[in-house]
């Protein structure tokens, strides 16, 4: 396995990328333990599996899973549906305790896009706590490559075509490997605060590097 490899691969408990995540489910769940229960949570963008894991019963939470698609809840107190992360209208303000996201706010467009995200969370949730890799983090995490945030976009399209980067499988189509090059948009530290303005930043380091950046509010 390369270097970028173990330091990205979520399936390795000793990658740079699981020690972090695990890391942060610990400091999310004090900021849980500080909550009366039980406590209504949206997960913009998340899996039925992350919570199960985190062995939260119907005591302690209730769940509404947001994704693309719909799942197949793993517990009786989780309820999927499928929405966009963008526009949550469906909620009425304030009608979470806590929205939670994790690497999903890079994903849904440009920074128009991404504010309209924010916006959303910050309305609907009592409390939220979103987590986004940080742009200027060297290695970009998806992908795998160097620099390859920054690189300009038919550049990006032109190593996709080559090759497999991180996660990706070679796309040879050109339209196709474009749209995948251009699906993501990292924001920086300073984005983040200006998209969660009332947050406290909580930096993940890696190297004396900030390597994803946690914006949360409300405890």
């Amino acid at each position: 396995m390369s270097l970028f490899s173990r330091i990205a691969d979520h399936r390795d408990p000793g990658s740079l990328a699981s020690r972090l995540r695990q890391r942060r489910h610990e400091f999310f769940l004090k900021l849980l333990e500080t909550l009366p229960r039980p406590i209504s949570i949206l997960d913009v963008g998340g899996t039925s599996t992350f919570w199960k894991n985190l062995a939260l019963t119907a005591d302690d939470a209730r769940i509404v899973l947001l994704n693309v698609f719909e799942q197949s809840p793993e517990s009786p107190n989780m309820r999927s549906i499928a929405g966009d992360a963008r526009d949550l209208r469906q909620f009425a303000d304030n009608s979470f305790d806590i929205v939670y996201s994790n690497s999903v706010i890079e994903h849904v467009g440009l920074l128009p896009n991404q504010r309209q995200m924010a916006n959303e969370i910050r309305r609907v949730g009592k409390r939220y706590f979103v987590q986004t890799p940080n742009a200027y983090f060297p290695i970009e995490p998806h992908f795998l490559v160097p620099g390859y945030q920054f690189m300009p976009l038919p550049l990006k399209t032109l190593l996709l075509t080559k090759s497999r980067l991180g996660w990706t499988p070679r796309e040879p189509d050109w339209e196709r490997a474009k749209e995948i090059a251009g699906s993501i948009r990292l924001l920086t530290i300073s984005e983040m605060v200006a998209l969660f303005p009332d947050a406290t930043m909580y930096r993940e380091r890696f190297a004396g590097l900030t390597k994803s950046v946690i914006a949360y509010h409300g405890w």
